[in-house]
């Protein structure tokens, strides 16, 4: 079972990062919360959390390559943000067809 206090930090980070304003950073920020928040130990989460106080366009950038990441949050980490596939391709309707 979860603890309270690290089930509220989940909500917290959930809700974070799925609320950032645009819709790239949400994707981003919230499918990489998605994918891989149930395996977190307790650092990985307090990084996320520290990523989540960062300026949106600096971690699009980091994830994207256009940046170099700080060493505070180089690793294993931003490297999995980066090669996470966040484009989930579906059939299309042919509405328009």
């Amino acid at each position: 079972m979860t603890p309270p206090d690290r089930q509220h930090r989940l909500s917290r980070a959930r809700f974070r990062a799925w609320h950032r304003g645009t819709r790239e950073a949400d994707y981003v920020f919230g499918g990489y919360f998605d994918r891989f928040h149930e395996s977190w130990d307790e650092a990985e989460l307090a990084w996320f959390e520290a990523v989540l106080e960062e300026d949106d366009a600096d971690v699009l950038g980091w994830v994207m390559g256009w940046a170099e990441v700080p060493e505070r949050f180089a690793g294993t980490q931003i490297e999995a943000m980066r090669r996470l596939d966040y484009v989930a391709t579906e059939p299309r309707s042919s509405a328009l067809t």
